[in-house]
């Protein structure tokens, strides 16, 4: 997800229970669905209800048509693609239709070891899990065992890639810079982003089909999501979700507990109603803050071989500096403050953007702005890409204000991001455009849903103390929501998405979970994964550069 929240500092005193060695299983009594939980499901809206266990019984009758992917998905054998069909409207499932996409890489076990599919989202809101699969064929060894037993599936959820994409503004358009400096001077910036804001929210009305952009929240998500299960043949779920996904995972657990049988929650959003999704955005301005001073230390410890700044200050020096240059004259005529943050950012959501972003300050330190303007600039040429960052970003939108209710004064956001600003400056501003259409969002706001059950199977969470776009408190409080579940916490680390990283203490545990359904009789503190080292020279650090573009992941959807 790309949204930050609360302060950091509170982390440090929520222990969540000392590291135990031994793993236990879990009691028979959640082992499977009950009819209190099924009681629970039917009253979380009765139409609805009905609606999704209408369009769960037809796909189980239609299952999943599994081909050879289209050849522009860029999704190559042995990964095969698929369609479930699921209502827009679940209130009327007999109504209009859109088609899901979905794919799938076979388990590699043989038949007494499959366990079902696991079912990937990988975040956003927007974000597309496609890619997932390819973790089977490309023998990724933090998956390999958990391969053995299921299944990779992957989905793009409604909105979007090819299920029924939306979009708010012309892509090319969205995508070129260099965009305003996002921090304003005056009065007339903060008028100048309103407008651009209120645009673009026009744009979700004037360039969607109503009932379908209204129809993107997370509650249908979920519905989505179960429909999904039932056209893979499984009777629970078995589901991974990263970021956003993890928001995703706590609604379908609060909708459907009965259905639960292995739920992973990886990197969590906090979600209280009473934070989703306006209080999460500027929460999640104070954790980037202090990711990114995780960051200069790192760089200021380093400064032999990228030569920024040999203290914190003296980085963050060279920060106002490039960013000062920047406003005044573009680099590249194309990369202005709000492209830089776009870039930099990414250090502060992954450690393995950490050398990357270094080695291109570095390189434009040194006179060679080339690599900083390449990664940090749009491609125009690259069209089918914009498209779908487009897509992402106009999801994003459309769920996360269609989900909750959101300030319509602007008086309050004026307020609270310049007061979150004085001391959180580097992404309080930019966070509060990129959300500001919620501000005028022309379709009606719901109530978020108030995730509190016991599932039928424990949930395994697991988030970083120092995460910072899923801040940790937001962990604890999905941790008392859902009464059995279990948490790890990595300590004294912050990189987003943790089960994707080699960290013993976790991995092994998400394996046991997996494959055998077990947890440890209590939360469980796990070390940081290791910090990440840079280049050994300058001149190293300067040739590496050159690709830091195409080798840093993906940021979550609107970020």
């Amino acid at each position: 997800m790309n949204r930050r929240k609360a302060a950091i500092a509170a982390a440090g005193t929520i222990a969540a229970g000392a590291l135990t060695a031994g793993l236990i299983s879990v009691p028979s009594a959640f082992a499977d669905g009950t009819a209190a939980g099924a009681a629970k499901d039917r009253r979380h809206g009765s139409a609805e209800a009905r609606g999704v266990a209408k369009a769960a019984a037809r796909a189980a009758r239609a299952g999943v048509d599994w081909k050879d992917c289209p050849a522009d998905w860029g999704l190559k054998a042995p990964v095969q693609c698929g369609w479930v069909t699921v209502p827009v409207d679940y209130a009327h499932p007999d109504g209009k239709k859109i088609k899901i996409a979905v794919d799938r890489a076979r388990s590699t076990g043989g038949k007494s070891e499959r366990q079902g599919s696991l079912v990937y989202n990988p975040g956003g809101p927007g974000g597309s899990g496609l890619a997932f699969p390819n973790r089977i064929p490309a023998k990724n060894p933090l998956w390999a065992k958990a391969a053995t037993a299921y299944d990779f599936v992957g989905f793009d959820p409604r909105g979007v890639g090819h299920s029924a994409p939306v979009s708010c503004a012309d892509p090319q358009e969205w995508v070129k810079g260099p965009k305003p400096d996002p921090v304003p001077d005056d009065e007339a910036d903060k008028r100048a982003h309103r407008k651009v804001a209120e645009e673009y929210a026009d744009g979700c009305k004037e360039r969607n089909d109503k009932a379908l952009i209204s129809s993107l929240t997370t509650p249908n998500a979920a519905r989505d999501l179960d429909v999904i299960r039932a056209a893979l043949g499984d009777k629970k779920l078995n589901f991974l979700g990263v970021s956003y996904g993890t928001y995703m995972g706590a609604v379908y657990a609060e909708l459907f507990p009965g259905h639960v049988r292995r739920m992973i929650t990886d990197s969590v959003v906090n979600p209280a109603p009473d934070k989703v999704w306006y209080d999460v955005n500027l929460d999640q301005d104070i954790a980037f803050q202090t990711r990114w001073d995780d960051w200069k230390k790192w760089v200021a410890r380093h400064d032999d071989v990228y030569g920024i700044g040999s203290t914190p200050a003296k980085v963050e020096e060279q920060w106002k500096k490039l960013r000062a240059t920047a406003k005044k004259e573009p680099l590249g005529g194309a990369v202005g403050p709000e492209e830089l943050l776009g870039f930099f950012q990414s250090a502060p959501y992954y450690d393995s953007a950490w050398a990357e972003v270094a080695s291109a300050w570095s390189a434009y330190l040194k006179g060679d702005e080339k690599p900083l303007v390449e990664a940090a600039g749009a491609d125009l040429s690259d069209k089918a890409g914009n498209r779908a960052d487009e897509n992402s970003n106009a999801v994003y939108t459309a769920v996360e204000c269609n989900d909750a209710k959101w300030p319509r004064d602007w008086r309050t956001w004026d307020r609270d991001n310049t007061r979150l600003h004085a001391k959180y400056p580097f992404l309080t501003w930019s966070n509060a455009w990129m959300n500001y259409p919620c501000g005028v969002w022309p379709f009606k706001q719901h109530k978020p849903t108030d995730v509190n059950t016991r599932t039928a199977h424990p949930v395994l969470m697991i988030s970083a103390t120092r995460d910072a776009a899923t801040p940790y408190p937001g962990a604890v409080e999905l941790h008392k929501r859902l009464k059995n579940s279990r948490l790890i916490t990595e300590k004294d680390a912050g990189s987003h998405g943790i089960t994707n990283l080699k960290n013993d203490c976790i991995n092994k545990r998400v394996d046991a979970y997996l494959l055998k359904g077990t947890t440890d009789p209590k939360d469980v503190t796990c070390g940081p994964h290791a910090t990440p080292e840079p280049e050994k020279s300058a001149k190293k650090a300067t040739a590496k550069a050159e690709s830091a573009s195409a080798a840093l992941p993906a940021l979550p959807t609107g970020r």
